[in-house]
């Protein structure tokens, strides 16, 4: 059963990190996120035969009440509030925040691609990522996107090939939650056998669940908390930003005068480095450097 502690695996094959702190980055990276939205199937069930899977995602609760969850199998497990995923060796954290300033996701940036684990409210049975994964199908497609099934450790897994990137939606049901993992790779570089989606299989095979009690609507995102050295990354990069903007009005001022025909009174103030953008438009100030 998906949650429950199995046999200890030795070694750390895929190079996850045993203790340091990630660098961080701050963006709105939203493109690769379709919502959940209503519920539609329509596809075969013989994409639902789930294997033998050794290891999690676990449920917090099946687990050790005195152990430290932090303490993953491959490594160190990064505490996102509801999830606690181990991190890979090399790899950046990417924080999407909320239009409120609160965390809204978390994607782990690798030299192949970007992984983002998330939890989500469901009802006790099981059954909740079929319905999803048909939801996600259908709104993919919509926008253009080869879509593709395919059956992977924890069922059907869903792929989309779209002109900025290569997609691969994983789901797994667990007792009142649903983890969902979007890989998102270059083109070619997210197949089943890819060094990718070998890593994001490994984190989810060690990634804690932490439903809590509390009750949230079926298919709400269970909430992100940042642990508090990030908390004061992101601080930090914020008061950057407001401060390499403070810094360019004055130049922008200057320039809109010399084009006009004016005259500024003095020397422009320097400039700090703009944030750069990737094809996918998503802002990216890095941290810890």
């Amino acid at each position: 059963m998906i949650g429950r502690r199995k046999k200890k695996r030795g070694g750390n094959s895929r190079g996850f990190v045993e203790a340091s702190e990630p660098e961080v980055a701050i963006g709105d990276a939203t493109e690769y996120e379709p919502e959940l939205g209503e519920g539609y199937d329509g596809m075969s069930e013989d994409y639902d035969e789930v294997g033998e899977v050794e290891g999690g995602p676990y449920d917090a609760e099946d687990l050790d009440s005195d152990g430290d969850l932090t303490v993953g199998e491959t490594g160190t497990r990064l505490d996102l509030g509801s999830v606690l995923v181990p991190m890979p060796l090399g790899a950046q954290l990417q924080v999407e925040m909320a239009p409120n300033g609160s965390p809204q996701a978390v994607h782990i940036v690798t030299q192949r691609g970007r992984i983002t684990v998330a939890a989500y409210a469901a009802p006790k049975s099981p059954g909740q990522w079929r319905e999803v994964a048909g939801d996600l199908a259908e709104s993919l497609r919509s926008d253009n996107a080869r879509v593709s099934i395919e059956n992977g450790p924890w069922g059907r897994e869903i792929i989309a090939v779209t002109p900025n990137a290569d997609l691969r939606f994983i789901g797994v049901d667990g007792y009142r939650w649903m983890v969902r993992c979007v890989v998102a790779g270059p083109s070619g570089g997210n197949t089943a056998d890819s060094e990718l989606v070998g890593t994001a299989r490994a984190i989810l095979r060690d990634t804690v669940v932490k439903r809590g009690a509390e009750p949230h609507p079926v298919r709400t995102p269970l909430p992100v908390v940042l642990p508090e050295a990030l908390v004061k990354q992101l601080a930090a990069a914020q008061q950057q930003q407001l401060a390499q903007q403070q810094g360019a009005a004055p130049q922008q001022s200057a320039e809109q005068q010399t084009a006009a025909g004016g005259t500024s009174a003095g020397p422009s103030a320097p400039t700090g480095p703009q944030q750069r953008r990737g094809e996918s438009g998503s802002a990216m100030q890095q941290l810890g450097r």
